[in-house]
């Protein structure tokens, strides 16, 4: 049997991006020379060296197509393949379309996107509707699978579980609602918090250690499937890869979009499937200033099977699990 050679060769460029606050008018944004202005002129300058390397590079290797996934870094890659003549692919994984892809799709060969096309603004003619490519192990939910899943991380299996998570870093707005309200919600509920390792002994602190139904992770780096297999409602930020896992899942939701990133993406991620019915949304600020939020959509959940079974089967519909070979099949035609 022959077996491919699955090292892959990584070359870096220089580059920069172009610093903007959703929450800060273009204003108030200019007033801010050391910590926005002067940082996006450097990398003005960052982003032309980028594009003489990348142009080299791409000179020297001849390659048949360049595939991009809207990172700033990618600007120059893609303005280089413009002017080689070489087929370019883009995809975008949020609802709102980066910079850069904003920029690069003039000259795409192929567009992709992550969720339905009606969100972006670009030819349709060149666009396709594939997903975000995600792990295998991320299936829908089954009686049995969320009963294996929930025996296997110690929870009780006849009681319905919340898996809060606020990505990889955390999200301290989220952890501290759930501090607050989680003497609360234990009556009702297990609960899995997620708080990521900047602010777990802080939580370890505030929240009961001594309970079966309540379990703290300062960071889940093996087994997130599974975790979230596990749980009757998730909690979650609004990050495109997060929500279609979760759609594939086809688990009940609860996002709490960060407003703070470049041009309030989270928000427009979690708004594209909240007009279907398929997840629940909680302002941010709002649950900051008033954490029962939490507790009372939350409630309202768990007393209505019926609802979350609505938003799981609604969440589904939008589960590409070909999403991976889709892409690939997107970057081959280019090549032809």
């Amino acid at each position: 049997m022959n077996h491919l050679d699955t090292t892959v060769p990584v070359h870096t460029i220089l580059s920069g991006k172009f610093r903007r606050y959703n929450n800060l008018p273009m204003w108030r944004q200019a007033l801010r020379p050391v910590s926005i202005v002067f940082p996006n002129l450097r990398d003005m300058v960052l982003v032309v060296c980028g594009f003489v390397q990348s142009f080299v590079k791409l000179l020297l290797w001849r390659p048949d197509v360049v595939f991009t996934k809207g990172g700033y870094v990618c600007l120059p890659v893609g303005l280089s393949a413009k002017l080689l003549g070489i087929p370019l692919v883009i995809h975008d994984s949020d609802a709102h379309p980066g910079l850069t892809n904003r920029v690069l799709a003039r000259w795409a060969t192929s567009i992709a996107t992550g969720a339905p096309l009606k969100h972006y603004p670009y030819p349709v003619a060149r666009s396709h509707y594939v997903g975000i490519p995600i792990s295998s192990d991320f299936v829908k939910t089954t009686p049995a699978s969320q009963r294996a899943a929930k025996k296997a991380l110690g929870f009780d299996v006849d009681r319905p579980l919340v898996v809060i998570t606020g990505g990889g870093l955390g999200a301290q707005r989220i952890n501290n609602a759930v501090a607050s309200v989680l003497r609360e919600l234990l009556p009702m509920t297990s609960v899995a918090l997620i708080s990521g390792v900047g602010q777990y002994d802080e939580l370890r602190a505030l929240t009961p250690q001594d309970d079966a139904h309540y379990k703290l992770y300062a960071f889940v780096s093996t087994g997130m499937a599974q975790m979230l297999d596990a749980a009757d409602i998730v909690v979650a930020r609004a990050g495109a890869t997060t929500i279609l896992e979760l759609a594939a899942l086809a688990k009940p939701t609860i996002l709490v979009p960060n407003g703070y990133l470049t041009g309030g993406h989270q928000l427009k991620n979690a708004a594209a499937y909240a007009e279907y019915g398929a997840v629940g949304v909680i302002d941010e600020h709002k649950l900051d200033a008033d954490p029962i939020i939490l507790h009372d959509r939350l409630k309202d959940l768990l007393d209505d099977p019926a609802a979350r079974k609505r938003m799981g089967e609604a969440f589904y519909t939008f589960a590409k699990p070909n999403a991976a070979a889709d892409m690939a099949d997107l970057i081959l035609d280019a090549v032809k």
